[in-house]
């Protein structure tokens, strides 16, 4: 997703972090222990509260009952928008996502969203001029953080992603945050729902020289496509431009490696590192 500059406040999502934190404090409770009564990680519940990650609808309601928040909690999360920090061009296709069964997205640029670390996402971000305030910063974040609770939804949707081997080899952020990055990867690949395959480096033949590209079903079997420039973002619903997407698609499944070996190709480029 690109780095779009026209964002939305982010003032509703921090409003519900601190009434998150109200609650929990009036309940006595510290992050870490909210955290184990919600079965979440003490970085998610810290994430909310400061309004950078969006909560699930599992994450509201364990902590309504939890923290006893007289539904306030349940009230809040309504008003509480999935686009804020997503670029305009961007946000039709994020609400396809959340009614998407299945997800195909190849990228030759960056490590996919879906699937970027914190401190990639955060070095991606720095790279690309104009640099972003602080404020813009954290709402870009917390928007690709909150997108990646779709890889865990329930019901699931079938995830496949296809990455360029150089995106790794170019060590966005430098050394260590490629390394996270790279073990982040290897852990995605234990989803079940997740497919991850690397086209590697050296590749003579490739269908995807025209750039990256996302498809996605929808639950009513409806397919859509996406394709990403500088600045701009453009929804496809054509049958034909679909179809021929998705001709592409399947032949760079065919050319990338395996999931089996671009697992090994992942930990081989960690051990390297």
């Amino acid at each position: 997703m690109a780095n779009g500059s026209t964002l939305e406040s982010s003032d509703s999502l921090k409003a519900f972090g601190a009434a998150l934190k109200a609650f929990r404090e009036r309940a006595l409770l510290t992050q870490e222990q909210l955290a184990e009564r919600l079965s979440y990680s003490h970085a998610s519940v810290a994430s909310v509260e400061q309004g950078r990650r969006m909560p699930t609808a599992a994450f509201v309601e364990r902590a309504e009952e939890a923290l006893e928040a007289f539904g306030v909690l349940r009230a809040m999360i309504r008003h509480v928008g999935r686009q804020r920090g997503l670029a305009v061009w961007f946000r039709e296709w994020a609400e396809l996502e959340e009614v998407a069964v299945g997800l195909c997205t190849y990228e030759c640029r960056v490590v996919p969203g879906l699937l970027q670390t914190e401190a990639y996402t955060r070095a991606v971000m720095l790279n690309v001029p104009p640099p972003p305030s602080e404020e813009q910063l954290e709402q870009r974040i917390a928007a690709r953080l909150a997108r990646q609770e779709l890889l865990r939804r329930r019901p699931p949707i079938a995830f496949s992603f296809i990455v360029e081997e150089s995106v790794l080899l170019r060590h966005t952020g430098g050394e260590d945050v490629t390394r996270e990055l790279i073990g982040h990867l290897l852990a995605c690949t234990e989803l079940w729902n997740v497919e991850l395959q690397i086209m590697p480096l050296r590749q003579p033949y490739h269908a995807g020289t025209d750039g990256p590209m996302r498809l996605l079903e929808t639950s009513e079997h409806q397919w859509f496509g996406y394709s990403e420039g500088q600045q701009t973002g453009q929804l496809i619903s054509v049958p034909e431009d679909i179809s021929l997407m998705q001709m592409r698609y399947a032949k760079m499944r065919s050319q990338a490696l395996s999931p089996a070996d671009s697992a090994e190709l992942l930990q081989r480029m960690r051990g390297a590192l």
